[in-house]
């Protein structure tokens, strides 16, 4: 039997109370019920820049952990967990970075992807369990996911990730959570009331979807994953990326794509080491070189050559 006093102060938080725009949302007919929908979409993004301060102080805190060689993890159950997942996933083949940069965990493991697992957001000694389980570090970032700011699942997990030393954020949609509390970075992008009472796979979701986003995204750019607005560091693994590289490539350099195609080929496939070659002269080798001593910066290689080049020129 539920404790009243849960009921309470579950009904207490903005992501459960109900909307009074919607609350005739069954009569309507289908036009004006996706019309309603849209109409609090668009209160999304407005949540989330109000959030945009803290934002950019965890990309900041994980773009410095990336290049310590730590990890992102983020750790949620239910929508938030499936959320962290997808996120996750899609680090690998849109910045060519390895799957254990950045993992997602979703209590109750794979299954519940696709299927409620009953409970599993019940434990707190599970979410300390399941970070454990990817020999969580000092070197690590841990974000908790959980729109209602108190899955036990998730708080466990933070309070685990204090202990190890690792940094700790939490995202949430309600206002001064207690999830909060268990971590050093809060972002919360209020979003209020959903249209289906308490279905916060709907703005929270979408919410908490565009601050991965950011997060992941805005890290890999400062860590030069980028150029300009080029994903020049993406992983190529079908003809669809084939030809979006061959693109990249023509478009920095100027190169048609058949030439694209064979500069690309002798870099082996490396679309950022392809385009240091052709922009700075230097054989595959030497180019590979500079990379690396620039972090892997590809505008940072490609100034410093020509910056030494324009030196020898002039001595």
């Amino acid at each position: 039997m539920s404790d009243p006093l849960s009921v309470r102060s579950l009904r207490n938080l903005v992501s459960e109370t109900r909307n009074p725009r919607t609350t005739d949302v069954d009569l309507l007919p289908v036009p004006e019920v996706v019309g309603r929908i849209n109409a609090e979409d668009k209160m999304v993004a407005s949540a989330v820049e109000a959030e945009l301060p803290v934002i950019a102080t965890a990309v900041e805190v994980i773009a410095d952990a990336f290049r310590a060689g730590g990890r992102l993890i983020y750790i949620g159950a239910g929508t938030s967990g499936r959320l962290g997942v997808l996120d996750a996933s899609e680090c690998p083949p849109t910045f060519s970075v390895p799957p254990s940069m950045v993992i997602g965990i979703i209590a109750g493991g794979d299954r519940a992807l696709r299927h409620a697992v009953e409970g599993a957001e019940d434990s707190e000694a599970q979410g300390a369990d399941d970070l454990a389980a990817v020999s969580l570090t000092e070197l690590d970032v841990v974000v908790g996911i959980a729109v209602s700011g108190r899955t036990p699942y998730v708080i466990g997990a933070l309070d685990y990730a204090s202990e190890v030393g690792a940094r700790t954020m939490a995202l949430t949609c309600n206002p001064n959570s207690l999830l909060s509390r268990h971590a050093e970075i809060s972002i919360a992008p209020v979003v209020g009331p959903e249209v289906v009472t308490g279905s916060t796979r709907l703005k929270s979701g979408t919410a908490q979807k565009m601050v991965l986003n950011m997060l992941t995204t805005a890290a890999m750019i400062r860590l030069g994953k980028t150029y300009q607005n080029l994903m020049v560091d993406l992983s190529i693994s079908n003809s669809k990326l084939q030809t979006r590289a061959v693109g990249i490539l023509s478009e920095i350099t100027g190169v048609e794509p058949e030439e694209a195609t064979v500069l690309l080929a002798e870099a082996g496939n490396d679309v950022k080491l392809a385009i240091c070659m052709k922009l700075t002269g230097l054989n595959r080798d030497a180019a590979s070189e500079v990379l690396a001593e620039n972090g892997g910066v590809l505008r940072k290689a490609i100034d410093k050559t020509r910056g030494t080049i324009c030196a020898r020129l002039t001595d």
